[in-house]
């Protein structure tokens, strides 16, 4: 719809929304530092929170049981696919801060190579980006997981959310390196096709609604993603580690009595492999695709106003830096 000024209130089409996507990646890049990280900190609470949100409410779900194998289940009425689903849909609220309210996600901020596959965005711009905004993830996940700590909501529900909070944590860090690689490539292309298609969005509402089928499914599928797991784990952790009491009161009813949980196995046996499949499935499947399609000259013909309307175009153009 044309407004008599020439605004468009469509939505973008996608080869708009790949001129976008470039675009705010080269936003991104050339943020400040300072400005940066304190965004990113932003983002990682906003996750964490998401994730939080989700514990509480698969908390309420079931009881904890230990099978004759030691591994640790569910025992509820309520089918097992839409535990998932309600968890999915309130976790959505973490990325719905992060969009509306801005902020900058690691996993996101895989869709940034779109500018770099330009030559809009140099490498080290690109690198620097993404480590400053993976450690600022990292702050403020934690913090969070620390402050819910303190605030002792692992207690909550006669303890139910702790040992749910367990439960994820012991599960996560139960994944073989290969598997939880797999699980996070399909999680961050969901995750960057939410980002994609709020592209094409000219509303907050717009944009809402099309991050929660994305990111609902990704949850409910059990996919694997690093800053949630920046929270997940170190939220179980923390329990273990500062709650020794409590602890020691459930630890009967985990997994080998919880004994996988330890700040190495987060780290090397989750968190590293979570975030190399997180960046194949976010720079290479959403993000290098969309590229490939829609932004590649030589096979679009696209100068530097690509398929965006030129007016627009205009006050968009960022110059190659490599």
């Amino acid at each position: 719809m044309l407004m008599s000024n020439g605004l468009s209130f469509d939505a973008l089409m996608p080869k708009d929304m790949a001129v976008k996507a470039e675009n705010v990646g080269i936003a991104k890049a050339a943020l400040g530092p300072y400005r940066m990280f304190a965004l990113a900190i932003l983002a990682g609470a906003f996750i964490a929170m998401g994730a939080n949100y989700a514990t509480t409410v698969w908390a309420g779900l079931g009881k904890i049981a230990v099978n004759a194998g030691g591994e640790t289940a569910f025992t509820t009425s309520i089918p097992y696919g839409i535990q998932r689903l309600l968890g999915g849909l309130v976790f959505a609220t973490g990325l719905i801060m992060v969009v509306v309210g801005g902020s900058e996600l690691f996993t996101g901020n895989c869709l940034i190579p779109m500018a770099w596959a330009s030559k809009k965005v140099s490498t080290g711009a690109m690198l620097k980006n993404w480590i400053i905004v993976y450690l600022g993830n990292f702050v403020g996940s934690v913090v969070t997981a620390y402050f819910v700590f303190l605030g002792k909501q692992h207690t909550f529900g006669g303890g139910a959310v702790g040992i749910t909070a367990l439960n994820i944590g012991i599960v996560k860090t139960s994944l073989e390196f290969v598997q939880c690689i797999f699980l996070a490539i399909f999680c961050n292309a969901l995750v960057c096709m939410a980002v994609w298609l709020c592209f094409s969005a000219r509303s907050t509402t717009d944009k809402i609604l099309s991050i929660l089928p994305p990111i609902s499914a990704f949850v409910a599928c059990g996919f694997e993603h690093c800053v949630a797991n920046m929270y997940f784990i170190p939220s179980a952790l923390i329990i273990k580690d500062f709650d020794p009491a409590y602890f020691a009161s459930v630890a009967a009813g985990l997994k080998d009595g919880g004994a996988i949980l330890t700040w190495g196995n987060f780290l090397w046996r989750n968190l590293l492999p979570a975030t190399i499949g997180n960046i194949i499935g976010g720079a290479l499947m959403v993000g290098g695709m969309y590229w490939f399609i829609y932004l590649r000259p030589s096979w679009t013909g696209r100068g530097a106003l690509g398929g965006m309307p030129e007016k627009e175009a205009q006050v968009e153009t960022v110059p190659n830096v490599r």
